[in-house]
This record gives structure tokens, C-alpha cells and sequence, in this order.
């Protein structure tokens, strides 16, 4: 099955054999306070920022997920409220979790085929940061890097960025915010069960000033670890180890972002031609990595039942779009011959169905 899911996504190949190298290695039994596993974590840092192109005084640490990503935010980094500014589910899922903690934040929803007004974002004097969501997973919409350039520009606050689908398949302006965060299951090209936070040293400096250190991850005991390249707790040290072989193999990124978004553009294109309708009609807010096709609820039951009879797996909708569209993951992980198999299919059927 060719798996165009967009998270769990496919994993790189080659992981096969890394399990097995790590099995053998020894890692998966060591202490995580002992030499062999410092060392381990120490090089899959230093090789992501290498890769990943991260400024040179911006921190990484790993944590478990997403979710986690956003208790850590919530706990550590906004002291009284926060201001999230979404056009879709997961943006606003983080608003919702940042509540239970944070009850007074608050949310700016802008329009789908939109960017937010930055006006109406700086307007909000009271929150402590802004929280974005750089590529919606649930639409298949991103916000360009001039307008987090325009924001950065305009407001000091630390600004924190959801990139769970696209860290590590396009390129960022990482100066332009303070926190960036994502799972490994999607351009990464990893198994589930980490996740990626890049912090910056303005973000560092507001956890410093809250002071806050009553929870296993809070931020600062988080860091504490990490600077002497051990963790807080037990980690996944499986999928810190698969992290680390995955970039060794990978391209920088900024190769990597060129060859997206090349396929995305080639994607777009094709289901132009092919009569198929793209959910994102605002070109300049589609995202590269994650494309929504939109469609009848019949006909988009129809198209993936047929997909998955010719062994490829596509992704369902998600929120308000769920039974209404269908979405396509353009991750690195996959290969130019599984992209041609998939358009094979749809262009057959849409030609059969006409």
C-alpha cells in the first residue's frame, strides 16, 4: 500500500535497517544520563541543526508530541494568556488545550483563502505571546515567510509557530519567531512518538522570567537536561537514534525545500488540468507539503475506495472538511514514482468518470 496519508505518513526506507543497527548498537538499553546516550543525543542536535539550517543560538530539545509541545507552551512560556490566530482545526485545537491552563486566551480566526491582518494581531496589547500555526494540516493552507517577516518586524512578543507538517520539508524564516515546534510522523519521515522543539533565546529568556518549574516538562527543567545532552526523563531513545540516521541520510534543507516545492507546483497543475478542484483557491496561502482536494461527499468516498482497491492510501478530510475533501501529503519520504502511480489514478478516473 502507497501511503499518501499525511500523518502517520511513510517513513523513509531505509528505517528498516536502522532498527536494526539499533538494536544492535546497544542504544535502546543504555542509561540516559550515561556517556554512550549523551553522545547519541548530542550528535542528532548537532546533525539536525547542520541539516535543518536552525541558527546557531537557537536550542532543540525532543519531547514526546505536538500535544505535548503545546502544554510545554502553555505552561512554561504564557504567563497570563495567550493570542492564537487560526483557519483551521488544529490551530484551533491548540487554543482550546492552551485554555485548560491559560483560560484567558484568546483566538483570531481569519478566513481560509486569507493571511491574518497583522494590524488586528498587534491590536491585542494584553497577551504574552502569539501563537500561529505555519502550515494547517486539516486544509492544506501556510502562511508565507514574508508575512511571519512583516510580524517579526512589528511586535517583539515571543511568537510560536506549529510546524508539525511541514518542519523538515521546507525551508523557515526561523528568526522571525521564537518557538517552532513538530512531530517527526510527516516530512521527517519518521515513526510516531517524538517531537522537534526549536527554541530561541528570547523564548528562553520569558521562561526565565515566569520561573515556572512545578511539572516533569516544564521548559526550564527541559532545558536544564538538554544542555548537558540528557533528558528530563526516560526518553524515546529509538526514535531520537532513527532522527539522527534519517538526517545523516537527508539532504540540507534548503534542497530539500526547492524540491517541494517544486512537486507541490507540479501537483497543483495536474489537478487543475485533471478537473479536479483544490480546497485552497488563494494560491499564495497553499501549502507545499499538505494539498487538499475538494469535492462531493460522494464523489470523494468514491475516489478513495478506489484508491485504496489499486494499493494507495490517500488521506481523509479532516474538520469541516471531512467528508468533502481528501488530502495528499507531499513529504520528502515519498518518491517521484509513487507521485506518478497516484496521478496515473486519478487522471484514469477522472477520465472514466466523466
Amino acid at each position: 500500500m502507497i501511503t499518501f496519508y499525511p500523518g502517520p505518513s511513510k517513513v523513509y526506507p531505509q528505517i528498516e535497517q536502522y532498527l536494526f543497527d539499533a538494536y544492535q548498537s546497544g542504544i535502546l538499553s543504555v542509561n540516559h544520563r550515561s556517556e554512550p546516550f549523551m553522545k547519541m543525543l548530542k550528535e542528532t542536535i548537532d546533525m539536525m541543526k547542520l541539516k535543518l539550517e536552525i541558527p546557531a543560538d537557537y536550542e532543540i530539545y525532543f519531547c514526546s508530541s505536538a500535544t505535548e509541545c503545546w502544554e510545554i507552551i502553555a505552561q512554561s512560556i504564557i504567563e497570563t494568556k495567550s493570542l492564537h490566530v487560526f483557519n483551521g482545526a488544529f490551530g484551533e485545537k491548540w487554543l482550546e488545550y492552551t485554555r485548560k491552563i491559560k483560560p484567558a486566551s484568546n483566538g483570531l480566526f481569519f478566513d481560509l483563502n486569507s493571511l491574518p491582518e497583522i494590524s488586528d494581531i498587534i491590536a491585542d496589547q494584553d497577551s504574552d505571546a502569539i501563537c500561529l500555526t505555519h502550515n494547517e494540516t486539516s486544509n492544506g493552507t501556510a502562511l508565507p515567510d514574508s508575512f511571519f517577516e512583516e510580524l517579526r518586524k512589528k511586535t517583539e512578543k515571543v511568537i510560536a509557530v506549529d510546524a508539525t507538517s511541514s518542519m523538515a520539508g521546507v525551508i523557515f524564516p526561523w528568526k522571525s519567531a521564537d518557538v517552532w515546534y513538530a512531530s517527526v510522523q510527516k516530512c521527517f519521515g519518521l515513526p510516531a512518538g517524538l517531537s522537534v522543539m526549536v527554541v530561541s533565546p528570547k523564548a528562553v529568556q520569558q521562561a526565565e522570567k515566569i520561573g515556572e518549574r512545578d511539572h516533569y516538562n516544564s521548559l526550564l527543567f527541559v532545558r536544564d537536561n538538554f544542555l548537558k545532552y540528557q533528558t528530563p526523563y526516560t526518553p524515546n531513545a529509538l526514535g531520537i537514534y532513527l532522527a539522527g540516521r534519517v538526517l545523516q541520510q537527508v539532504e540540507i534543507l534548503s534542497e530539500i525545500s526547492i524540491q517541494i516545492k517544486d512537486r507541490a507546483k507540479d501537483w497543483y497543475q495536474f489537478l487543475s488540468e485533471s478537473g479536479f478542484n483544490v480546497l485552497v483557491d488563494n494560491e499564495e496561502v497553499r501549502s507545499d507539503t499538505v494539498i487538499a482536494v475538494l469535492g462531493e461527499k460522494q464523489q470523494i468516498a468514491s475516489i478513495k475506495k478506489a484508491a485504496k482497491k489499486n494499493g494507495i492510501m490517500l488521506g481523509n478530510g479532516y474538520g469541516s472538511w471531512k467528508e468533502t475533501s481528501f488530502r495528499i501529503a507531499n513529504f520528502p519520504a515519498i518518491t517521484l514514482d509513487e507521485i506518478n502511480q497516484l496521478k496515473v489514478f486519478l487522471k484514469t478516473y477522472s477520465e472514466t468518470a466523466r
